[in-house]
């Protein structure tokens, strides 16, 4: 039915040369058509002469046609809400009219729109969208066909979920089958937008294709070696996809799928390829993999090691050929976001400093940061090291002779592939490599020093997949050339390099830790002259070298020479950043590691730093508040939005809480160096006022950091915290929810804390927090440090408050005591477990508890290693405090009565 709406010829041609001039280069001609187009949207026929221009006015030019299209898609997406029923008729009447559009851009056009339509929930409000596409799949001609087809696919994209529905009644009942219709037809178009639309159900296993598996495959098995590299990228996708989720359906046809892989792994169209070389990614996940895969290994290895080769493309996007561009200012484009991650408290053990569990691992094969897309490189070189792995050194008798070609081949290409490959089979092979890294290491240390700038960045990163190795063998040998080669690597002249060699650099001072003491002021001697080369990006990342080099090496960081080589230019950039700049963030994790580090050597420039702190919680605290005032009132007119934002911008926006995470975690780190040394400084803010804010923030990272800074402070400068105890105990009772694990663990660490600092005082609070810790104790897949940190607060509050904790032992005695013996090394844990003993003791010889006569002996070997001479000051203060001569008698005859030992 033709709509009755016609255009004023007038307002249409407006509009044209509006689209017209929108097409310039011309910024400000850009700038002024954008205003107009705004001005625009308040005429409600507007989008009406959007959809005229899109499909009628075919005398045209198809670029300016197609872009009325799109600014009508962005209209749609940001008020269709509001579009009156008459225009938005309109303009799925004429989508549907124009979905053969002779013109590939116009139907492609045509087809987004529709599904921008449909996203915004019009599938329920539009039932003869699906119906008539799926018709219009059955038209003789071939544009129509195919523009129903191409909407289809964008529909099944974006709207999967619902069309698996009751809410529309199921539709892909009909559409599955009638996709599977379409797999043979003649066009490979046709055929390619078929695949991709049944492609769109697998992983979700949707019912309607469950139904129609087999003749799906045999369908795809057909198409296998189709002429048209569309249609056999999405065969190789679906492949890819059906192994995670039917693998009993493929295994039959394993052996000729596989063949089949390793043809596409090589084929000529690069996205084929890629979609190939996916297929190994996954199949190495399937439990089936080893026995499978094994006898096809001969041929796969050396098809992912040519696939590990830098392309001329990846050579062109990467400046390959720019050797030297140390001088030259980053994009800002280029630089990554960074995001903080709260602080997570674990327990100290021995030899060792606080440890954080959920580390993220860095240590990825992502080496190619520039080329944004994920490539055939990057994914063959995935795929290599997820099969160590799984065949750990059986892949070696497959590797080896084709490293020893690599690694030593004179054209630079083949030789950083070899480098590339050595990394990647690091983690899955290294008990095969190690009688081969005596030779290897020294060839890798002087291949930093390569003319070619990619040779020496991904040597960098290869060595540091080794750097466990490197320092477990003597340091003049192994640690010291590679720690010398890679200090000079960070100021090379290359930008790439340089921030190779930071990451790797990163990785050794992991590796390496007090191990680097001896050549600190050579280390901070290179690290500080950087901060004068290096450019943006890599600033960052120099940062994350000197926090880790704090956390390895520790207090030993405390000398006069090393700070003054250290702070000064650290609290210069402190300085040149603005409260709003997002470089704030990785300065500040720095800080936190050297002020933790510095300990008292950090007092000289305390107070500034823990002020910015403050006013950084605060202010971000102000805006949420303003911010969450703004939300609950009518908004305001638009002139006076605008002049709030000209005026005072920052606070009506949401606030990035990044920023106030970032400053608690740096708090914390001052209260763990300085310790009470800390206590004027929060005597004279408003710290705790603040903190009892954040640990009620709906943010659970936020509440995370603030439950860190309470237990830092709470054994730094009690004094100033205990008058806050009743009001904040309520809080940490609350957020001991297992599932989310780092807020948990954190509050049941400051609980600790606080119950050694309360002593009997903790009694009315017992019951607050001991339900919920024994829940935790007893919950199954629990992570260790939760686990340990539950454990160690479950004993002070039982040393403490013995009467108040023991009625609840025969619920936790067991864990517990398998703890101990897991765990017995760790000093907290151990000291407080028998502390509380005598009461343990005394209500099983009751026959109160019944513990399992094969845990007693091994927890009694445990008890007795600890009343050695070599037994912690601690140790014994605890044990005589709680009468240990008593309790070993106590202990005796409980064991003879109830054991018979």
């Amino acid at each position: 039915m033709e709509c009755q709406w016609k255009p004023d010829e007038q307002g249409l041609q407006q509009i044209l040369q509006l689209l017209k001039e929108s097409q310039s280069p011309d910024t400000s001609t850009q700038r002024s058509v954008q205003q107009k187009l705004e001005q625009l949207n308040q005429y409600p026929d507007f989008n009406n002469y959007l959809i005229f221009v899109l499909t009628k006015l075919k005398t045209e030019d198809e670029p300016t046609r197609s872009l009325s299209g799109l600014i009508l898609k962005n209209n749609v997406k940001a008020h269709y809400q509001n579009f009156p029923n008459g225009v938005s008729d309109f303009i799925k009447n004429e989508c549907l009219q124009n979905i053969g559009d002779s013109s590939p851009l116009i139907r492609a056009t045509v087809g987004i729109l529709i599904t921008t339509i449909a996203s915004k929930g019009e599938l329920q409000n539009w039932p003869e969208l699906l119906p008539k596409l799926c018709l219009l799949l059955d038209s003789e001609d071939y544009n129509t066909c195919e523009g129903a087809f191409g909407a289809l696919q964008k529909i099944c994209e974006d709207s999967a979920e619902i069309l698996d529905s009751d809410m529309l009644d199921r539709p892909l009942n009909v559409m599955i089958p009638k996709f599977l219709q379409f797999f043979k037809h003649n066009s490979p178009k046709i055929r390619s937008h078929a695949i991709a639309c049944v492609n769109q159900f697998i992983i979700s296993r949707t019912q309607a294709l469950m139904l129609h598996i087999d003749p799906f495959i045999e369908n795809l098995f057909a198409l296998a070696g189709d002429e048209e590299p569309e249609v056999r990228k999405n065969v190789c996708r679906a492949l890819v996809m059906l192994l995670e989720v039917r693998l009993d359906r493929l295994l039959p046809h394993m052996h000729n799928i596989i063949e089949y892989m390793l043809q596409r792994t090589q084929d000529q169209d690069e996205n084929v390829t890629l979609e190939a070389c996916e297929f190994w990614l996954t199949l190495a996940e399937q439990p089936v993999c080893k026995e499978v895969l094994c006898g096809h290994l001969p041929k796969l290895i050396p098809v992912l090691v040519n696939g590990m080769k830098y392309s001329e493309i990846d050579i062109i996007l990467l400046k390959g050929d720019v050797e030297e561009d140390e001088a030259i200012p980053d994009n800002e484009q280029d630089i990554r976001p960074r995001f903080h991650r709260s602080r997570t408290v674990a327990q100290q053990h021995e030899g060792g400093d606080s440890i954080e569990e959920e580390d993220d691992d860095e240590d990825d094969l992502d080496d190619d940061e520039t080329i944004s897309d994920w490539n055939l490189r990057k994914c063959s070189a995935a795929a290599l090291d997820v099969l160590a792995n799984v065949f750990r050194d059986d892949l070696l008798l497959h590797i080896l002779p084709l490293l020893k070609e690599l690694l030593f081949h004179p054209e630079w290409l083949i030789k950083e592939s070899g480098i590339l490959v050595l990394g990647a089979i690091a983690e899955g092979c290294m008990q095969g490599m190690i009688p081969y890294l005596p030779e290897l290491i020294p060839h890798l240390v002087q291949c930093l020093s390569d003319k070619k700038a990619l040779v020496r960045s991904i040597t960098c990163w290869t060595l540091s997949r080794y750097a466990h190795w490197v320092v477990s063998q003597p340091s003049d040998i192994y640690l010291k050339p590679l720690m010398t080669e890679l200090l000079k690597r960070i100021l090379d002249s290359n930008k790439r390099v340089q921030e190779a060699a930071c990451s790797a650099f990163a990785t050794l001072e992991e590796e390496a830790c007090t191990e680097l003491v001896p050549y600190l002021a050579f280390i901070l001697d290179t690290l500080v002259f950087a901060f004068s080369k290096y450019q943006h990006k890599n600033l960052l990342i120099l940062y994350d070298a000197i926090g880790t080099l704090a956390d390895s090496v520790g207090h030993h960081l405390n000398k006069p020479e090393y700070i003054q080589m250290l702070m000064p230019p650290l609290i210069q950039k402190w300085n040149q950043l603005k409260d709003e700049d997002k470089d704030l963030f990785p300065l500040l994790e720095c800080l936190s590691s050297v002020a933790t580090a510095l300990q008292s050597g950090f007092l000289p420039y305390c107070e500034p730093v823990y002020q910015r702190c403050v006013n950084l919680v605060q202010k971000t605290l102000a805006q949420a508040v303003v911010r969450s005032h703004t939300n609950t009132h009518k908004p305001p007119h638009l002139s006076v939005i605008l002049s709030l934002h000209q005026s005072q911008p920052e606070f009506h926006e949401a606030p990035d809480k990044d920023f106030m995470i970032v400053a608690l975690d740096l708090l914390s780190g001052l209260a763990e160096g300085l310790g009470g040394n800390i206590e004027q400084l929060v005597a004279r803010s408003n710290i705790l006022t603040l903190m009892y804010q954040c640990m009620q923030d709906k943010m659970p990272e936020v509440r995370q950091s603030s439950f860190a800074l309470l237990g830092d402070l709470t054994k730094a400068c009690f004094q100033h915290v205990k008058p806050c105890i009743a009001n904040f105990m309520p809080i940490l009772g609350s957020n001991l929810n297992p599932e989310l694990i780092s807020v948990c663990n954190n509050a049941t660490w400051a609980i600790g804390e606080i119950s050694i600092q309360m002593g009997s005082e903790m009694q009315p609070y017992v019951p607050v927090v001991l339900q919920q810790l024994v829940e935790i104790i007893n919950r199954p897949n629990t992570p260790k440090t939760l686990l340990e940190n539950t454990a160690i607060t479950i004993g002070r509050l039982g040393y403490v408050c013995p009467q108040e904790v023991a009625p609840m032992l025969q619920q936790f005695i067991r864990p517990w005591c398998v703890l101990f013996n897991l765990l017995f090394h760790s000093f907290p844990l151990s000291v407080y477990l028998l502390a509380f003993l005598p009461t343990l003791l005394s209500l099983s010889f009751s026959h109160s508890l019944n513990l399992s006569p094969n845990l007693v002996p091994v927890f009694l070997k445990r008890l007795l290693l600890f009343f050695t001479p070599c037994a912690s000051i601690e140790t014994a203060r605890i044990f005589n405090e709680s009468n240990g001569f008593t309790f070993l008698i106590v202990l005796s005859s409980f064991l003879f009565v109830k054991y018979k030992m």
